[in-house]
């Protein structure tokens, strides 16, 4: 198992953490997603998503609800 993290600016407001939960926790490969103190933590099987693509999709998910990720 394969784990990335992110930190996000400011701390998710409840519906946008669950919203992530959701949409990123339900792709293939992709194990638990955690999102609390500012951070987005998702779990993941490499073999069965590629990071890139996990990368990618994170950030823009956590960008449509209006937050955003520190460099």
């Amino acid at each position: 198992m394969d784990i990335i993290s992110f930190n996000v600016k400011k701390e998710m407001c409840s519906s946008c953490a669950m919203a992530l939960r959701r949409f990123i926790g339900h792709m293939d490969g992709v194990e638990e997603v955690g999102v609390e103190d500012g951070k987005l933590v998702i779990s993941f099987d490499g073999q069965k998503i590629d990071e890139s693509r996990l990368i990618k999709i994170s950030r823009e998910s956590v960008e449509k609800l209006g937050y955003q990720i520190e460099q």
